[in-house]
């Protein structure tokens, strides 16, 4: 755990330059209507500091994945008008993020102006630092002092989080944003509440492996549901008709049992399932206990799993939730998800979770606000707590 990072807080932005990464990447659709600013808003924090302490922002972040290429649809002009609004005072929007224009506008900004600069990702080497180094050089030409406070790409070593921050030695600093995911995720889940329970969904077990096994070094339980139950129920030799597994991963899936068995951790996988025999039409939806039969594919926990979840949830002092029960994205296979949800918000647990389905889970019952912690970040959020740091967080000047 990373808590020795200068903090924001510390740097003194008055009359400075404050070149911020920050996560912008929000779901707009075709008509440029932002649908959910959630992340935009998480940034305010960072930002009204420095323009409150005489600073002015130079704000960066991506959109979407345009892979090097310049594209009109993942422009963060929506961005800019958004967060104008919320900031109830004028932001500037620079074309692109290098370049002449971007160099006179960052050059001219006063104390308490705010400039966005066009998605990160519309030049390779955002992603790709090593094929042009001097990218790094042209963005730190536009500021005299840099944040990160975009937990969500922390994961990432692109030339934004990790290239970026080294060109400014003394002066890189961690937004508040990621001081909270920091203190959150590393000291709350390093000395929790117990019972410290865990509950594990999404799709695949093969990007949370490392993760499960460093819960295991600090829960007191451990509910797994999702696509990835299929995979451990494989595992254990029960039939999973055609649901979603991962072949090659059951030996995986059995260590992770066995080290549970040793340290005396229960592991509480689904009793009962929703299940369907077409996911492209839906003809039949049944609820099946046990076994998932032949010619159907489970999509969701079924009741009974619900109700033993939620005894589990009633009894623990802290919860970490990452992962959707099942095909969230379809209403009809949402509901156990939905109830994980309300359960965990009523709860007087210590609540976090850890991004993604989960959080729009949350949103979408109303919840969100009666959980302690909401992560911005999904896949940074559970490298964050099987690896103890990040690339971006690592690459800050130290306290």
């Amino acid at each position: 755990m990373n808590l020795k990072t200068l903090s924001l807080e510390n740097l003194p932005v008055k009359n400075q330059k404050v070149l911020m990464r920050v996560d912008f990447n929000v779901p707009i659709d075709k008509s440029a209507t932002i649908k959910d600013d959630t992340r935009i808003r998480a940034s305010l924090p960072s930002i009204t500091h420095i323009l409150d302490r005489g600073g002015s922002v130079i704000l960066m972040s991506h959109l979407g994945r345009p892979k090097g290429v310049v594209n009109k649809e993942l422009s963060l002009r929506p961005c800019a008008a958004r967060l104008q609004e919320l900031l109830g005072r004028p932001v500037l929007f620079a074309g692109d993020c290098v370049g002449p224009e971007a160099t006179h506008i960052a050059k001219n900004l006063n104390p308490g102006e705010v400039l966005l600069l066009e998605n990160l990702r519309f030049h390779a080497a955002e992603e790709k630092p090593e094929i042009d180094p001097g990218f790094a050089k042209s963005l730190a030409e536009l500021g005299t002092l840099y944040v990160n406070d975009a937990f969500g790409t922390a994961h990432r070593a692109h030339t934004s989080t990790v290239s970026l921050p080294k060109l400014f030695p003394g002066k890189a600093a961690a937004g508040f944003l990621i001081i909270k995911e920091i203190r959150f995720l590393g000291e709350t889940l390093q000395n929790p509440k117990r019972p410290f329970l865990s509950l594990i969904g999404g799709a695949k077990i093969s990007s949370k492996i490392g993760v499960l096994k460093a819960l295991l070094n600090k829960v007191d339980s451990l509910l797994i549901g999702g696509g990835m139950a299929y995979t451990f129920m494989k595992a254990r030799g029960e039939s999973v008709g055609k649901s979603l597994f991962e072949e090659g991963l059951e030996k995986e899936a059995l260590l992770v049992l066995k080290l549970a068995e040793e340290r005396k951790i229960p592991v509480l996988l689904p009793v009962d399932h929703v299940v369907t025999d077409s996911l492209v039409d839906q003809r039949e939806v049944k609820i099946v206990v046990g076994s998932i039969p032949q010619g159907y594919y489970g999509v969701d926990i079924g009741p009974e799993t619900v109700n033993l979840f939620k005894e589990s949830i009633a009894k623990a002092g802290t919860i970490f939730w990452n992962g959707p029960m099942g095909i969230f994205e379809d209403p009809r296979f949402g509901q156990g998800t939905k109830d994980v949800a309300k359960a965990i918000a009523s709860s007087s647990a210590i609540s976090i979770i850890g991004g993604g389905d989960s959080v729009a889970a949350a949103h979408e019952m109303g919840v969100a606000d009666k959980v302690t912690h909401l992560s911005t970040g999904g896949g940074a959020s559970m490298e964050y707590i099987e690896l103890g740091t990040l690339p971006g967080i690592e690459a800050l000047t130290s306290a």
